[in-house]
């Protein structure tokens, strides 16, 4: 993902899994699949899995960071890289996955 130009690496580790199922505050990491997969999920789930995703790459920001960021192709793009992460994150090994 290319944010302010620089291009980053995303991946939830099992950390940033547990950070990202902090940030939520309330309800589960199997709900916010749920809300993907149904096209239900908002631009706070969004966020906080972009977050996610750039601290088990090894980013050191806050979500703060990035309220004011330019990510290459837009919010569509940021919700096309949060729903990859996910399924990437909870594929079983062999599975085909974007």
């Amino acid at each position: 993902m290319t944010i302010d130009g620089d291009r980053h690496v995303l991946k939830l580790t099992l950390g940033a899994l547990a950070e990202l199922e902090e940030s939520l505050g309330t309800g589960t990491i199997v709900e916010l699949v749920e809300r993907f997969e149904g096209g239900a999920f908002s631009t706070r789930d969004v966020l906080a899995l972009i977050v996610a995703g750039l601290r088990g790459g090894g980013w050191q920001g806050q979500s703060r960071d990035l309220l004011s960021a330019e990510i290459a192709g837009g919010p569509v793009a940021a919700a096309q890289v949060a729903g990859q992460l996910l399924a990437r994150a909870f594929a079983l090994p062999g599975d085909a996955t974007p």
